[in-house]
């Protein structure tokens, strides 16, 4: 039987979106521009019905305008701005949307200009335009997703495919996997991506919302997927069980074809879900992050329930500005459907920000109208004019608080226009929103009736200052652990000097406190004597990350204790270690060196720049910093600036002087946790000792993600075999095959994708390459009877998959391991240069992961069917005596890394014994009974060494048993004459059908455990 991709994924898929309302067309019957592939015949109809009155001549001058945009280098801005356009003639109708709109899907649609082309798996029209395509892989595949990527990387560099990438909007890469939570490769999944004409960036999907299928799925008629099997020459797998079992809606490929396909959801996703971006690499193209997408659905809803405030608590690097941006598109449409004009506001507290948020906004072709002073606001907030501009563009007002002095009057709006509806983005409410100040109560005085959304990724937790006193409760959240799951962010590895640099330290601020007495810490730490070592540490480390990493581009920051700490350790950087032409190094070579050091050469490091608010004008702060994010220069000193806000994804190494309170640690930690290249971690150099006051905060974010989201406490070497031998071998096969179901291969596929662990794998790999391998030595023998004991044609698909399996685990750890040995490399060949050993490196572990960790576990052993299983047993003691120590919620370093180790020990034992029971269960046709039948009989004086001896008797019984009940169900009214019948069925069975040797107390235990589970069962109770 036919057992590939096509089969086990794209078809399956190709009917999916027909039950989800997309028709099937056959390319053997229709015709399409080749240039575009437009499906014309359908373009055309469809235009004429969506827009009333246009000639054929009119319709053709659409196509031509259509097929003139998409040759645009514009990466098909044209193409989408007529594509969502209602005001002219329509491509889409989005009022009327599944009514007036057709939806087809086809297969295997050649892209193809000259001589190069690609087909994509299944490519998804409306109104006759390719909008969409599915590229699908078999599980297990090797290279994963990882060799779709750059095959499509490649594609999209070649200007042949330009008219079919503008025209294409959104794209999914599929190898029908679940996602891995330690796959930190993408190379399981479902991912979605749209276009860019450098290398498209993947998306995780993850729904959160439910649902309905069995009212959003059509039912499909035999005569359409015979039409469908047949055109794509696959009738022969249309009753095989592989097939039936990929037809699942859950599939993952499935999955995320709902997810972002279903056509309410297409809807919103092709209207709203896109952004056209000027970045300074050049134009790009951005989709919706799930979480932004949730996000914006949940603010609707809000609103639809007359909530007018609220937080959206998203993880820093989770775009929240893009939030906002995405949010104008959106309630522009939602508000003008009631007859009302919404005016847009984003609040930042800090000149840079609105600079920052005012540069993001205009990127993505908003206008922006900026207020930094009192007066225009006061001005601004009491016109009803919507726009400042005479374009008619979308426009959002961008303004800075910092400037508004606590006036009780400034603002005060009598005049209040009903048509207009005002929403207020206001960023970071984790600062500067003093309840006891004038802002807050001047933008409500302004405006009862407006709508506050607040930003944050660190929301306030205090008992004065609140976030969810000040600005309602939370709207949506996304927080550390899913977002570094999902890619957008990196963890965080906190390391700690090394101990003789910090006894070194010590013996500096001892002297210097015998020279000058007890004078001010601040004085003491910006002494020249204490910055210089500290500086050499920083210096010395950042090489040694270069080298390590293997990447001379990451930059470097050092937050000082003092603005005259950064001062001094610019000064002597620039002494010490600047780049200098001849000419400069001469002159500085006569002069007097400072602080008694000697001038080293120019280093790889030997470029910095402090920030500080009163070195430089405002234009040369915002070069230098433009600088270092183009990679100019190598570190920042900063000592207030720039610890939020601020994003510059090179930025790999934060060095802490000083002691960040609260929040504010957050948020300066999170400045080096944006994705950037290839690398895993953000580093966090501590001279400062930040642990307590990182424990301390992660307790209260613990606390607060308690409280918000509940308490949630894997070869012969004989040639010639005699019978007998492969008789046995064969019976061996069978036993390592026993748990798993071999009669359909993708839910064997399934099972063994469960399963991570090499070892586990090669042992079953091996089994079934052996029975290939028997198979050959059968025939070869003449002992043809033999091939009637296993289904050899059937293992061997099995063995394929395995070993696929067994490849994806052996790419997955060279790829992790090849990380490792490169930077061991590297080290190695410099060690003699700058090798030093540090106290600890540790990662700096967020709440979020102990709380996802605790709810998982509780879920995993919480889901189990098998209460009684001596392993459940013992791990829910473990668990249970984890909560006794009542220090489960506490987030101390120490405690939060030793409780998370040892629920994770927890999990991955419960996980294993629910996968065990799972594989168990499907054995028995998913009947639970005779799975915990089953182990009862195992666990204690077992009846035969063979499980599988066991199976075939309890299923024999099962069989016997169901058809009594189905001829008489009222005999388990009578619980006496149900044990009489079960104990002779039992002896039948065991005795006389498997012939396994059984006394009287066996039979009465067998049939005191069989008649348990039946009577549980009949009465309701659950065993």
């Amino acid at each position: 039987m036919i057992f590939n991709e096509d089969s086990r994924v794209k078809i399956p898929s190709i009917l999916h979106l027909v039950q989800l309302g997309y028709q099937y067309l056959s390319l053997k019957d229709n015709k399409w521009d080749e240039s575009t592939n437009i499906f014309t015949e359908i373009f055309e109809k469809q235009i004429g019905e969506i827009n009333a009155g246009l000639s054929k001549n009119d319709i053709k001058k659409v196509f031509d305008e259509v097929s003139l945009s998409l040759e645009n280098e514009d990466l098909g801005r044209a193409f989408y701005s007529k594509l969502i356009d209602q005001s002219g003639v329509k491509l889409i109708d989005f009022e009327n949307f599944e009514a007036n709109n057709s939806f087809h899907v086809v297969t295997e649609l050649p892209y193809q200009k000259d001589d190069e082309s690609f087909r994509p798996d299944i490519i998804l029209l409306i109104n006759g335009m390719p909008l969409f395509f599915i590229e699908v892989k078999k599980p297990n595949n090797r290279d994963g997703i990882l060799a779709e990527h750059r095959r499509m990387k490649t594609r999209f560099q070649n200007k042949k495919f330009r008219k079919f990438i503008n025209i294409t909007q959104l794209m999914v890469f599929s190898n029908n996997m679940k996602y891995s939570d330690d796959d930190t490769q993408m190379l399981e999944g479902a991912f979605y991506s749209t276009t860019n004409y450098y290398s498209p960036v993947f998306n995780y999907f993850r729904e959160e919302e439910t649902f309905d299928l069995d009212t959003l799925l059509q039912p499909i008629s035999e005569e359409t997927e015979n039409f469908i099997l047949k055109d794509t020459n696959y009738l022969s797998i249309k009753n095989s069980k592989e097939y039936l079992a990929n037809k699942s809606p859950n599939t993952p490929t499935n999955a995320i074809t709902t997810s972002l396909f279903q056509k309410e959801r297409l809807q919103f996703i092709l209207r709203y879900a896109f952004a056209y971006v000027e970045e300074e690499k050049g134009l790009e193209k951005h989709v919706m992050r799930y979480p932004q997408l949730f996000a914006t659905k949940a603010i609707e809803n809000k609103l639809e329930n007359g909530v007018k405030k609220g937080i959206i608590w998203h993880t820093q690097g989770s775009g929240k500005t893009a939030l906002a941006y995405f949010n104008v598109k959106h309630l522009t449409d939602y508000y003008q459907k009631k007859n009302i004009i919404p005016k847009f506001y984003f609040i930042v507290d800090r000149l840079d920000l609105l600079t920052q948020a005012a540069k993001e906004f205009t990127a993505r072709g908003l206008v922006v109208h900026k207020i930094d002073s009192r007066d225009a606001f006061t001005k601004d907030i009491k016109s009803t004019e919507v726009i400042h501009n005479s374009s008619g563009k979308a426009e959002i007002t961008v303004v800075n608080i910092q400037k508004f002095k606590d006036d009780p009057d400034v603002i005060k709006n009598n005049d209040y226009n009903l048509s207009v509806q005002r929403i207020f983005f206001l960023d970071e409410v984790h600062r500067s929103y003093n309840p006891k100040g004038s802002f807050l109560a001047n933008l409500e005085l302004a405006d009862t009736h407006s709508i506050k959304i607040g930003l944050t990724g660190t929301p306030l937790l205090g008992k004065e200052y609140n976030s969810k006193t000040l600005f309602g409760d939370y709207i949506h959240k996304y927080y550390y652990n899913l977002s570094i799951k999902d890619g957008y962010t990196l963890r965080l590895i906190r390391e700690e000097i090394e101990t003789n640099y910090k006894l070194a330290l010590q013996k500096t601020l001892e002297d210097i406190k015998i020279l000058q007495g007890n004078t001010d810490k601040k004085m003491v730490f910006a002494h020249h004597r204490f910055v210089e070592p500290m500086l050499d540490y920083i210096v010395k480390d950042m090489e040694q990350a270069r080298i390590s990493m293997n990447d001379n581009s990451i930059g470097g920051m050092v937050v000082c204790d003092s603005s005259d700490q950064a001062k001094m350790m610019y000064e002597i950087f620039q002494d010490k270690y600047a780049a200098k032409k001849e000419s400069d190094l001469h002159l500085a070579a006569e002069e007097p060196i400072s602080y008694g050091s000697k001038k080293k050469e120019a280093s790889d490091v030997n470029s910095a720049q402090v920030i500080l608010h009163d070195i430089g004008t405002k234009q040369e702060r915002k070069d230098w910093v433009s600088d270092f994010k183009a990679g100019k220069l190598d570190f920042l000193f900063v000592y207030n600036m720039l610890l939020t806000g601020f994003d510059a994804k090179r930025l790999k190494k934060l060095y802490i002087g000083r002691k960040i309170k609260s929040h504010n640690l957050l948020q300066t930690l999170t400045r080096v946790n944006r994705t950037y290249k290839n690398h895993k971690y953000g580093y966090v150099v501590d001279f400062a000792d930040i642990q307590k006051e990182f424990d301390k905060t992660n307790q209260d974010y613990f606390n607060e993600l308690q409280s918000e989201l509940g308490d949630e406490l894997q070869h012969y070497s004989n040639l010639f075999k005699s019978a007998s031998e492969i008789t046995t071998e064969i019976e061996e096969i069978k036993d390592v095959l026993f748990k798993f179901n071999t009669e359909n291969a993708t839910v064997f596929g399934e099972q063994i994708s469960e399963i991570n662990d090499r070892t586990e794998i090669r042992l079953i790999a091996k089994a079934l390459n052996n029975a290939k391998e028997l198979y050959n030595l059968i025939r070869l023998s003449g002992n043809f009877e033999l091939l009637e004991k296993l289904d050899f044609r059937k293992l061997a698909v099995l063995s394929r998959l395995t070993n696929e399996r067994l490849a994806l685990i052996n790419t997955r750890e060279a790829l992790e391991n090849n990380v490792g040995t490169e930077n061991i490399l590297n080290t190695a060949l410099e060690d003699v240069i700058f090798a030093f050993t540090k106290v600890k490196e540790e990662e700096m572990v967020l709440a979020d992961e102990l709380k996802n960790t605790l709810q998982r576990t509780r879920e995993m052993l919480g889901g189990n069917f098998d209460q009684k299983d001596p392993v459940f047993v013992s791990l829910k003691e473990e668990l249970e005596r984890l909560f006794k120590k009542k220090n489960l919620s506490e987030v101390t370093k120490e405690e939060m890394e030793a409780n998370i180790k040892a629920l994770n020990e927890i999990y991955d034992k419960a996980k294993k014994l629910e996968r065990e029971n799972q594989l168990l269960k499907a054995k028995y046709d998913y009947d639970a009974k005779y799975a915990r039948i089953h182990k009862r009989l195992m666990e204690k004086n077992p009846l035969t060494d063979s499980e599988r001896k066991l199976f075939e008797a309890l299923m024999g019984l099962k069989s016997a048993v169901d058809k009594e009940i189905m001829q008489n169900s009222k005999i388990l009214e009578n619980e006496s004459y149900v044990e009489r019948m079960v104990m002779r069925l039992v002896v039948n069975q065991f005795k006389n059908e498997q012939h396994i040797p059984i006394n009287t107390t066996d039979v009465k235990r067998i049939n005191s455990i069989i008649v348990k589970e039946y009577m549980n069962e009949y009465n309701g109770f659950v065993a």
